[in-house]
């Protein structure tokens, strides 16, 4: 996927810039990306091609990515800042509280995000890809 995509879907990317980090990809989504698994694709909707946690909540609500996320040991966290002895990852949410999507810390506390079936990509910050695809960061968890 040509760079200029990423930007026009996220402006701030072309500000300070990003790296692609894999081909694209249609077996997983941004979820399964913050959850470590490429294989299957998470979301919450009942669907004989998405999985979700056994035991959660099947809803579309940031109640029911933190329950899930919670299966992994994930809890919440107060901030998104580099905490070197935990993960970390984001909820984003649309204004209405829908989620949207979701990134992962990485050790050098950068982010890396799955966008949609396209790549996955290494940005600086978390605001990168706030706006109007993806709404904002509502929740922070860590491990």
């Amino acid at each position: 996927m040509p760079d200029d995509v990423f930007e026009r879907l996220f402006p701030a990317l072309r500000r300070v810039g990003f790296e692609i980090t894999s081909p694209c990809d249609q077996r997983y989504n941004c979820v399964a990306w913050a959850a470590g698994d490429v294989t299957r694709w998470w979301w919450p909707a009942e669907s004989p091609f998405a999985y979700w946690p056994p035991g959660t909540d099947r809803e579309e609500s940031v109640a029911s990515f933190i329950q899930a996320f919670a299966t992994l040991g994930y809890e919440r966290a107060p901030s998104g800042d580099l905490e070197p002895q935990f993960e970390k990852v984001a909820i984003f949410a649309s204004n209405d509280g829908i989620p949207t999507h979701m990134a992962r810390q990485l050790r050098d506390g950068t982010w890396t995000s799955k966008v949609g079936s396209l790549e996955d990509i290494r940005h600086q910050e978390l605001s990168d890809l706030e706006g109007a695809e993806y709404g904002t960061v509502v929740v922070f968890l860590r491990r």
